[in-house]
């Protein structure tokens, strides 16, 4: 089969490095692709959001499977553009990424289906929002309703803060136009735990869970990122825990999108709250988490592609979803700055370290190739450490091993990824 994946990021490396495993795959493309994706893969000089001329790629080089790795094509509705000219692609249409795209519809589609999640009011006046505030309990949790790159949530400890996020979301626009709407939502204590699935349209197959460090510094302070490192599995998410989410949140929410006419294929990725109440949803996202994807792929045992046709196809009850009995534990290696300012162009040492090494993985994000053929930064975050273990903790001293291999200037991390750990 020749494959072409959509996007640019770690993620999309880990699900091109997933690809390469599968017997199926034959030629692989990934448009537009990244330094380290093009060691595996044809990088495409294709943006993400062209979708005309990414299917007409597609039509061109007799492409069996598309992969759309990133929320704004899946929001923007590349998969109606594809299905319409007959290719085969994997990913939520337009009327179903909706579920990421617009965080008052997924409120709003959990109110009415009785899905556990905090209690809401939505906006699109900021004068309502900031009267609505005056009354609120602190601290209160402020979401632009759009896209924002995983940013868009500001939680607010005092009312002053919580006035200020107003303004930054929806009248200084600080996340453009996501913040047209603005979802204001109680704060929920407890474990964080995020949940990826394979979704057929009907049937829901779980993969194994993880956990994110979005903020930018040690002991989750700074700024919200795209995520600045993962664990999985999450020692948080027991039996008892999946056993109640299966019943009242998975399925709920598969069956949810079918009955509103919005019938779901692709991944959905669950962000959930494990609070004294119960499991509550976060969040939705359409696609594979990233950097979740980073350390949930590495221990997939299925042939992706299988299970990415079977979805597409209606049949992923056939399918048993396996994964490893380990951990593993990604630490994202960024340009010192991020996700403010930083500077680009500086030269990565050390990639030729991760070679032939088992249980190792060093996933590109923000990265090139220069001139002279060696690989650059490129970007906030800049490359994704990954490292199995037999347990979690063996995982991430692994992988904090490994993050000593690379070397180059600006290089700057956490030091805390999966320190929870300790304390399951």
């Amino acid at each position: 089969m020749k494959i072409l994946i959509v996007g640019s990021g770690g993620r999309e490396h880990a699900i091109a490095m997933s690809v390469a495993k599968s017997a199926k795959a034959e030629k692989i493309y990934c448009a537009p692709g990244n330094a380290g994706i093009g060691t595996i893969a044809e990088c495409v000089p294709i943006g993400a959001m062209e979708f005309e001329k990414l299917a007409d790629f597609a039509e061109g080089h007799a492409i069996d499977l598309t992969i759309v790795g990133m929320d704004d094509p899946l929001v923007g509705g590349i998969v109606d553009v594809f299905e319409e000219r007959g290719l085969r692609v994997f990913g939520p249409r337009k009327n179903a990424a909706i579920l990421e795209g617009s965080k008052a519809f997924s409120k709003d589609l959990m109110k009415k289906y009785n899905i556990p999640t905090a209690a809401y009011e939505n906006f699109t006046d900021p004068d309502a929002a900031l009267a609505y505030l005056e009354t609120a309990k602190m601290p209160i949790v402020l979401k632009a309703d759009g896209l924002a790159l995983g940013k868009g949530v500001l939680i607010c400890n005092t009312l002053e803060e919580a006035k200020a996020g107003v303004q930054q979301i929806m009248q200084d626009k600080k996340f453009g136009s996501a913040g047209d709407e603005m979802v204001i939502e109680e704060f929920m204590t407890g474990r964080e735990v995020s949940v990826l699935s394979f979704v057929d349209g009907r049937t829901v197959k779980i993969m194994s869970s993880a956990q994110d460090h979005k903020r930018a510094q040690d002991g989750d302070q700074g700024l919200n990122t795209g995520g600045m490192g993962t664990f999985s599995p999450s020692p948080f998410y027991t039996e008892e825990v999946n056993d109640f989410c299966q019943k009242y949140i998975f399925q709920p929410t598969v069956d949810a999108m079918a009955a509103e006419g919005r019938t779901f294929k692709g991944v959905i990725f669950f962000g959930l709250m494990i609070t004294e109440d119960g499991p509550k949803v976060l969040e939705y996202n359409a696609r594979f988490g990233d950097p979740e994807a980073q350390v949930v792929l590495p221990r997939m045992k299925n042939d992706i592609i299988d299970v990415m046709e079977a979805c597409i196809d209606g049949t992923l009850d056939q399918i048993n979803l396996e994964f490893e009995d380990n951990a593993a534990v990604c630490v994202v290696l960024a340009s010192d700055g991020y996700p403010v300012s930083y500077e680009k162009g500086k030269e990565i040492r050390g990639l030729s370290n991760f070679d032939d090494r088992d249980g190792y993985y060093c996933f590109h994000a923000g990265t090139k190739l220069g001139e002279d053929g060696k690989f650059l930064t490129n970007g906030g975050r800049v490359l994704g450490v990954t490292a199995k273990g037999a347990t979690l903790k063996e995982a991430r001293a692994n992988a904090y091993a490994a993050t000593e291999w690379i070397d180059f200037d600006n290089k700057y991390m956490r030091h805390d990824i999966g320190r929870a750990i300790d304390e399951a």
